[in-house]
């Protein structure tokens, strides 16, 4: 079975975005108000990680904070899931508590 994940992009004349809806083949993932989209992938053949980083003008910068915190604490989840290596886990989650405190968004949602 194939699954397909859509990404449309509205620019403005700048070719920055405007919005980022999100479109699922079996609707469970559909979203119309993306304000901010990262994507990685790995290319096997070249190994490479190749990447997609997109904000609209009206991402607060706060929110993109939490973004980010969020993105690596799922992160560090996957790797300790992947690979089983707890230890670099940890240090991932350690630096995601510092980031939180930096940023001031501890607590924040």
């Amino acid at each position: 079975m194939k699954q397909t994940l859509k990404f449309e992009i509205e620019l403005d004349a700048n070719n920055l975005p405007l919005n980022i809806e999100m479109h699922a083949s079996d609707d469970a993932a559909n979203e119309k108000e993306i304000k901010a989209l990262m994507v990685s992938a790995w290319a096997a053949k070249t190994k490479e990680t190749l990447r997609i980083d997109l904000w609209t003008k009206d991402m607060p910068v706060n929110e993109m904070f939490i973004m980010y915190h969020q993105t690596m604490m799922g992160m560090a989840a996957t790797l300790e899931r992947a690979t089983g290596h707890d230890k670099l886990a940890s240090a991932l989650r350690d630096y995601c508590e510092f980031f939180a405190e930096q940023t001031e968004i501890k607590g924040a949602k």
